[in-house]
């Protein structure tokens, strides 16, 4: 296992970036589309660590488990990295694609709102000394994100690509990317985790 955890993050980047590259590519979008899928699971794998800080944060609530909460505002932190550099990640997959940006699509005010929302949340959390407010204040984003993400309309933005494609080489390709994109999520919740014990 490495220990650095920045070494640890710049190997498991360098290692998506080359699975990003020899992406398969699609009919209507050829290689362009491998952007496509990058954004794709940026944008998973910020839910998936948004979820397991608010599911870990319950844990900690419920058992009053202080490392409980203290993960939980480390994996926090660590979807909200992923969240905000979606978005460049997005308007990239939109103009390589479509030549052109649509931000008044819904799915991206929605993605912006609560970019700035989670920045304002995480650093008013940051600055809060208990690490149980990070659950309470976690748990209600993730709640509040799920709802607006099943309520929120698409416009050009289609509904689950991937899972509900009959490319069978390019869903197993993008849970591959994804798999590889939750490592670096591994890597950056580590580093969040070391300014947590240098504090």
């Amino acid at each position: 296992m490495i220990k650095s955890p920045i070494f640890g993050l710049i190997i498991a980047l360098a290692v998506v970036a080359v699975f990003t590259a020899f992406g398969p590519a699609e009919k209507s979008l050829g290689t362009n589309v491998r952007v496509v899928y990058l954004h794709g699971v940026w944008v998973w794998t910020a839910l998936v660590a948004f979820i397991l800080a608010a599911i870990v944060g319950l844990l900690g609530l419920i058992t009053k488990r202080e490392s409980l909460n203290v993960w939980s505002r480390v994996l926090g932190r660590t979807g909200l990295v992923f969240w905000i550099t979606y978005l460049p990640l997005s308007i990239w997959a939109m103009q390589t694609n479509w030549n052109g940006l649509f931000l008044a699509e819904p799915r991206w005010r929605f993605a912006a709102v609560f970019a700035v929302g989670g920045l304002v949340l995480q650093i008013g959390l940051t600055l809060m000394e208990s690490p149980k407010w990070a659950s309470v204040g976690n748990i209600l984003y993730a709640l509040a994100m799920l709802f607006a993400l099943q309520t929120t309309e698409s416009v050009m933005h289609p509904d689950s690509p991937i899972l509900t494609s009959d490319a069978v080489r390019i869903q197993i390709y993008f849970f591959g990317l994804l798999f590889l994109t939750l490592l670096a999520a591994w890597g950056v919740a580590r580093l969040w985790l070391q300014a947590e014990h240098s504090e």
